[in-house]
């Protein structure tokens, strides 16, 4: 039986001071909270805070961090029964605590990413009071010498987040705010049980046959018992069952049904059932899928390895986006953010999400919405961009509680598909070396060479393991193996191809372009990505009118990285622009177009190269980001560029001078016969020349069907359509989006239609209208398609939806495109 405590009260005190009340919750100055949930809300909903992302608040928030904040909350306890066990259990405490019952210390925490278990069995029946105080992290960490590199020395050492196990973000990124959370994040129980119960269980596939799998079940219970496992398909029926002995049975499914990625097929979930004498059922959605990493040599291009998830044996282009918290308020994430987002991810036809590792293991729901969503989960381990310390066997030993832990968690799910050590710490500690001239170990190594393989060898042998992000090759970030994170591009970094990529930051156009990822020969890019405005609309709801112009404090407090890159990245797509609503237009535009142009790149290397994910799918504030997805939940222009670019079949155009190829990339898992029309289009209307040109492209292969020969032109666009609709209209500008002869008025008409599936919204233009837009004031709206080009006399419908399901308001939805946002 389990009681959920969620009804809580909360209270500062300065950091020593006598807060001998606050065992009891007694005196004045309490606030209510909820657990799970967050210190910075409860202040915000009382009116002790303004709200952090609101106007310029953030920094006003910082008195929050250097308090002592107790939780307090009563509970009624039955009378124990004969030989049941009565414990309390705090899922996630942030981050260094003290529980008291009854004013009696308890226990203590000193990891955010652990449960803790405290037993209740000497405590009597009746009403007791449970406390919780959580230390300022700034008193907890000591003042040793951290390890650091001098980038981001003078954060590490002001932060000391290193030297604790906190979500790393928290204390603010080139695209988060610094907002150190504090409290009860995950959910808090009463949890009593008499005799054994299941702990966790793991579901590994081992083989698949054309009329067989074979599958391994791993049990772990709280005490040795006899334990029974039934398997049932998603039909509810089933096929396989046996008896525990020890910890481990094999069992054998006939005619399995196998789980793929959202894009290669579906998703059945079948239902694991473990049955322990006296307790009841314990139960596990799993899905019976191989996954493995193909590393072998590349025979086409010499010197270089694969590196290429295979899912039940098929190599697998993995499209996708780096995820981030979806709040810095970590503890009051609700379930419909999670749903919607990861909706959003498979909306963009991406099968693959890379959990970032300055982020948070997140919460089940997430796991278990990529299970049923076809969305393979890139797992890093906690630790981003710094050297950790590893002298101290205390910690040591709390980090490996925390991966144990983590591990036994997520280890059944289908979408599992990588645990990876940590994001960029040997590649950084690489380029630091070489720009000292020496060679430095890195702090915190054993980890991800010794501490987490030790773990998965002996929980989780079956997924893969990688040391860190990126990794692999000659060197961490080698584009000859593993995976690459190209800041080439946006950080304005040259190339230098005997070391892979370093060298000095320029930011000048030519430094931070998006045509540099031309020169990416990487086997998998786990990381790249431009800068964009979030939705004006978000702007508005959460900044100061008076802070809505170019320039402004307020504004440039939303960008956390330079202003001064977007301004270079704007200058040959779009030109600059004279208002912060075309400064949000231009970036929006020059992001959509440029990560059109990666993706188009990397995909035409298949199989070379493997692997696309953006940086990033979201963000945790209202701010200026690598996003696709807005801190509101509204898609920007690049989300729909990027859903057209990830489509299953892409037909892309490479250039090099005048001449020009078609290339046809199909990660189908059947050949694609279709007829594409490439023509030269004049923007006035009509066109230069037409070509018709048969398709047969084998399944999973990208390859060249066309070669012509175009030259530069501001009048002329070329493009190519598909006569089956096997694949998306595409197209290839002759200039810069700032020198097209585009009409200022492509006399765009609109009509609308009510349907089953949502608001039918059809648009026209009587001249060529380069990229549409369709949006609202209403972050809640859905809208199919978007950022769309149309010919004269062309029209395409999008569906609006609300994400709530609610009626649309028609009026709420505006329709404009390029040739009017640019002039």
């Amino acid at each position: 039986m389990t009681e959920i405590i969620t009804d809580w009260r909360i209270r500062d005190f300065a950091p020593g001071e006598d807060a001998a009340e606050a065992m009891s919750g007694a005196g004045d100055g309490w606030i209510a909270a909820s657990a799970p949930g967050d210190t910075y809300l409860a202040l915000i909903a009382v009116g002790r805070l303004a709200h952090p992302y609101a106007s310029r608040n953030e920094a006003a928030a910082a008195w929050v961090r250097e308090r002592e904040w107790w939780w307090h909350a009563v509970v009624e306890l039955a009378p124990a029964q004969p030989g049941e066990t009565v414990e309390l259990v705090f899922d996630g405490l942030d981050t260094f605590a003290d529980i008291f019952i009854d004013g009696e210390l308890i226990g203590s925490a000193d990891n955010m990413f652990r449960s803790w278990r405290f037993d209740l069995g000497g405590v009597a029946a009746g009403r007791h009071d449970i406390a919780v105080r959580f230390h300022p992290t700034a008193l907890m960490t000591g003042d040793a010498p951290l390890p650091t590199w001098p980038v981001f020395a003078d954060r590490v050492s002001r932060s000391r987040r290193t030297a604790m196990r906190k979500a790393q973000f928290g204390w603010g990124w080139d695209w988060g705010p610094d907002l150190p959370t504090v409290g009860i994040w995950q959910p808090v129980r009463v949890e009593r049980r008499t005799g054994a119960v299941v702990r966790s269980v793991n579901f590994s596939t081992l083989a698949i046959a054309p009329d067989a799998a074979r599958v391994r079940v791993d049990v772990e219970l709280s005490e040795p018992a006899d334990a029974s496992i039934e398997l049932l398909d998603p039909e509810g029926v089933t096929v396989a069952r046996g008896v525990l002995v020890g910890r481990t049975i094999e069992l054998t499914v006939p005619d399995p049904q196998l789980w793929w990625t959202a894009d290669l097929g579906a998703q059945p979930l079948y239902t694991l059932v473990v049955q322990v004498t006296g307790a009841p059922d314990y139960s596990r959605r799993v899905g019976i899928r191989t996954i493995a990493i193909d590393q072998s040599p590349d025979p086409d291009e010499p010197g270089t390895t694969f590196f290429r998830f295979m899912l039940n044996g098929v190599p697998i282009f993995a499209k996708g986006a780096c995820w981030v918290p979806a709040s810095s308020f970590v503890g009051a994430i609700p379930d419909a953010s999670y749903l919607d987002l990861l909706e959003l991810a498979v909306g963009a036809n991406m099968n693959m999400i890379r959990v970032w590792g300055g982020g948070l293991y997140e919460p089940d729901i997430f796991y278990d919405e990529c299970d049923r969503l076809g969305l393979l989960v890139w797992q890093d381990f906690m630790f981003a961009c710094a050297p950790y310390p590893d002298d101290d066997p205390a910690f040591v030993e709390n980090i490996r509680a925390e991966v144990t832990e983590q591990v036994t968690r997520l280890r059944h799910h289908a979408c599992l598909a990588l645990w990876c050590g940590n994001n960029e710490n040997q590649a950084m500690q690489f380029f630091t070396d070489l720009k000292d001239g020496k060679a430095t170990p890195l702090a915190g190594l054993a980890y991800y060479d010794e501490l987490i393989p030790d773990v998965l060898a002996r929980l989780d042998p079956e997924t893969p393991y990688w040391p860190g992000s990126p990794w692999g090759g000659p060197s961490p970030n080698s584009m000859r193996g593993g995976d690459v994170h190209n800041w080439t591009v946006w950080h304005g970094i040259p190339l230098v191809p005997d070391k892979d990529a370093v060298g000095a930051f320029e930011t000048a156009p030519e430094g931070v372009t998006f045509t540099r990822y031309a020169e990416d020969m990487a086997r998998f890019v786990s990381e790249f990505g431009l800068q964009g405005a979030a939705d004006i609309g978000t702007l508005r709801r959460w900044m100061a009118a008076e802070d809505l112009t170019l320039g402004n404090t307020g504004f440039v407090e939303r960008i956390k990285d330079e202003a001064d890159k977007a301004t270079a990245m704007m200058i040959p797509v779009t030109g600059l622009p004279a208002s912060l609503e075309q400064w949000v237009d231009f970036t929006q535009l020059a992001q959509a177009e440029g990560l059109k142009f990666g993706i188009e790149h990397y995909r035409r290397r298949k199989p070379h190269c493997s692997g696309a994910l953006i940086w990033q799918h979201n963000d945790c504030w209202p701010c200026v980001s690598w996003s696709l997805v807005d801190y509101d939940g509204v898609a920007k222009p690049s989300w729909h560029a990027t859903a057209r670019a990830f489509a299953p079949v892409l037909a892309s155009f490479r250039r090099e001078g005048d001449a020009v190829e078609l290339w046809i990339t199909n990660d189908t898992l059947a050949p694609l016969r279709d007829v594409a029309t490439v023509e030269l289009a004049r923007l006035a209307g009509g066109a230069e020349w037409r070509e018709r040109v048969t398709l047969d492209v084998a399944a999973n292969r990208s390859e060249c069907v066309w070669r012509g020969t175009v030259a530069d032109a501001a009048d002329c666009i070329l493009t190519v359509r598909s006569a089956a609709g096997g694949f998306p209209a595409n197209r290839l500008l002759l200039a810069a989006v700032k020198d097209l002869a585009l009409d200022p008025d492509p006399a765009l008409s609109v009509s609308f239609a009510e349907a089953d599936d949502g608001q039918h919204v059809t648009v026209t233009a009587e001249r060529y209208a380069l990229a549409v837009r369709l949006r609202s004031d209403d972050p809640a709206l859905r809208f199919s398609d978007s950022h769309f080009d149309l010919a004269g006399g062309e029209r395409r419908t999008a569906i609006v939806t609300h994400r709530e399901g609610k009626a649309i308001d028609r009026d709420a939805i505006e329709v404009s495109c390029w040739n009017q946002a640019g002039t």
